[in-house]
C-alpha cells in the first residue's frame, strides 16, 4: 500500500526547533514522526480549499477506497450501496468496482431501493427538510435557516442528488467532515463519504447513473461477511456558534471553483 506523509505545523515548528537546538547546547529535542496517510486519503486541493488528510485510524482495514472484481447484483455503469455492509460501489464497465467506505442513515431512517443521480454539485450547501426539523427538532431546528456552501456545510466537498421517477428524494450521497460516521450508521438518511473519496467518485460518474440500495436480504446474499459491519451512532448535537459564529464565518469563504492548486505551478524563471 502506497503512503503519503507531510508534516503537520505543529511537527515541522518542532523540526525547526531541533535544527536550533543541534547548533546550542542542551538536551536533545525529539522530533515528532511525520503523519502518514493511507494512498488516497492524504491532503487534498480543490476549490480553493485545502482539504486536511484523513488520519490513518479512520482508513484501517477495510474502511478505504478499494478496487477489485465486483462480485454485486447490479448493472455495470452503475452504483450499487449496501447500506448493512456499509459499502459503496462503482460498477464499471470491466465487471470490476471501486468499493468506498460509507455512513449510512440511523434505522428507518435510509433510501431504499433505487434511483438515478439527477444532480452533481461541489460544495453546495445544506438546508434541513421539513422531515427532519419535524422529528428531530432538537438537532436540526437551530439550523432552519440553512448553512451556505462551504467547509462549514455537512454535505462536505460534494453531493450526487438521488432522484426516483423524475422527482427529488432529499436523499444525498455526499462528503462529510464527520470522519466517525463512516462505516457506522448515524446520518439522517443520507449516505456519507469521506471528502476525499466523494471527490474521486464525483469525478468518474455522470448524471443519470443509475444507484440502487441493497435490501438486508441481498445484503445477506451478496455480502454476509460484512452484514451489519459498524455501529448505530446518536444522533449529534452541533453548537449552532460552531456554523454561525463570527470565527465559524471568518474562516470560511465560498468555494471558487476556478482556483489552480498552487502546489501543481511551476515558475519559469527566464534569462536576461
Amino acid at each position: 500500500m502506497t503512503t503519503n506523509s507531510v508534516y503537520s505545523r505543529r511537527a515541522f515548528g518542532a523540526l525547526l526547533l531541533g535544527t536550533t537546538a543541534a547548533c546550542a547546547s542542551g538536551p536533545d529535542l525529539e522530533v515528532p514522526a511525520p503523519v502518514v496517510f493511507t494512498e488516497g486519503y492524504g491532503p487534498h486541493f480543490d476549490s480553493g480549499y485545502n482539504l486536511p488528510g484523513i488520519p490513518p485510524e479512520y482508513t484501517q482495514g477495510i474502511n478505504r477506497r478499494m478496487s477489485g472484481t465486483y462480485l454485486g447484483e447490479a448493472p455495470r455503469n452503475s452504483i450499487d450501496v449496501d447500506p448493512y455492509a456499509k459499502f459503496l460501489y462503482h460498477v464499471l464497465d470491466d465487471g470490476t468496482a471501486v468499493r468506498y467506505p460509507v455512513g449510512v442513515g440511523r434505522a428507518g431512517k435510509s433510501f431504499t431501493g433505487d434511483g438515478i443521480i439527477q444532480l452533481k454539485k461541489k460544495w453546495p450547501g445544506w438546508t434541513a427538510t421539513a422531515n427532519m426539523l419535524r422529528t428531530e427538532p432538537d438537532v436540526y431546528g437551530p439550523f432552519a435557516r440553512g448553512i451556505p456552501g462551504g467547509l462549514r456545510s455537512p454535505l462536505g466537498a460534494a453531493a450526487l442528488y438521488l432522484y426516483r421517477n423524475g422527482r427529488d428524494t432529499y436523499y444525498r450521497i455526499h462528503g462529510t467532515n464527520d470522519l466517525g460516521s463512516i462505516g457506522n450508521s448515524g446520518s439522517a438518511g443520507c449516505i456519507r463519504m469521506f471528502n476525499q473519496d466523494i471527490l474521486h467518485l464525483y469525478d468518474a460518474v455522470p448524471t443519470g447513473v443509475k444507484v440502487h440500495v441493497r435490501s438486508e436480504a441481498e445484503s445477506l446474499r451478496v455480502d454476509p461477511e460484512n452484514y451489519l459491519r459498524g455501529i448505530e451512532l446518536p444522533a449529534k448535537h452541533i453548537d449552532p456558534d460552531a456554523i454561525y459564529g463570527e470565527e465559524a464565518i471568518a474562516n470560511d469563504r465560498p468555494p471558487d471553483f476556478d482556483a489552480v492548486d498552487p502546489n501543481t505551478l511551476i515558475t519559469i524563471v527566464g534569462s536576461n
